[in-house]
């Protein structure tokens, strides 16, 4: 048993590390890459709420992300991403792109935990983090900086699942699943609300996942009163046979 826990263990470490290398190598070039004139400016370089004489704000600019609808958006925790990235970069755009390269790394590795957590399976829970990092859906939301909100919320997308399977492995076997866990569900997802509020979402993915795989709703079921009303139907249609 410790041998195969062993095997497992350097297999999912293998898989880790094979997950870093295909999305840096996908995504390194985009270091290279400068701001573009479609909202780039907007979110970043010519915003006068984040840089004032090409200086960074600071905390005011704080305050004035939980306060405002800026761009047709409320995504605080957005905001304070742009923020800190002018806090350490200022306006160069490699540190900005390496922001959102490693948000996207840490959104493939953490759906790979997750999902390895579910299924107890690494080489397809690797198989689909892999798809995950290299789909071309994914292009526009790491190498375009105005577009930090979508790798900012997928990375609490993925811990809320990750927070809720936990959560929801608590209740087996009668227990009672812990009030912590779900209180830091709901925490993580309040998060992922500030950085994007298509994040209303969620909560319905959650719902399929309780159907697998953690097994927790069975549609085959039969409800109650159900069972009984089956039972009458088949007597009936047995008495109705022997008359006959």
């Amino acid at each position: 048993m410790v041998a195969i826990s062993k095997e497992r263990s350097w297999t999912a470490w293998l898989v880790v590390l094979l997950l870093v290398v295909i999305t840096l190598t996908v995504y390194v070039q985009t270091l290279r890459h400068d701001f573009i004139n479609y909202d780039d400016d907007k979110y970043v370089t010519k915003n006068p709420n984040l840089l004032r004489a090409n200086k960074p704000v600071g905390m005011p600019a704080l305050k004035w992300a939980l306060r405002s609808v800026y761009a047709a958006n409320w995504h605080p925790l957005t905001w304070a991403s742009h923020i800190l990235d002018l806090e350490l970069w200022n306006t160069k755009p490699m540190g900005h792109h390496l922001s959102s390269l490693l948000l996207h790394l840490a959104n493939v590795l953490v759906l790979f935990c997750v999902l390895k957590a579910m299924t107890g399976d690494v080489w397809k829970s690797g198989l689909v983090a892999g798809l995950f990092a290299v789909h071309p859906l994914h292009i526009e939301s790491v190498a375009w900086v105005a577009e930090r909100k979508d790798v900012l919320s997928t990375l609490f997308w993925m811990l809320t699942m990750s927070a809720y399977v936990s959560y929801a492995r608590s209740s087996r076997q009668g227990s009672v699943p812990r009030l912590s866990r779900y209180l830091l569900t709901t925490f993580l997802f309040a998060l992922g609300l500030m950085a994007k509020p298509m994040l209303v979402t969620l909560p319905f993915v959650l719902l399929l996942l309780d159907y697998w795989p953690l097994g927790r709703i069975h549609f085959s079921e039969v409800v109650p009163g159900e069972r009984d009303y089956q039972g009458r139907v088949a007597r009936g249609r047995a008495d109705n046979s022997v008359r006959r």
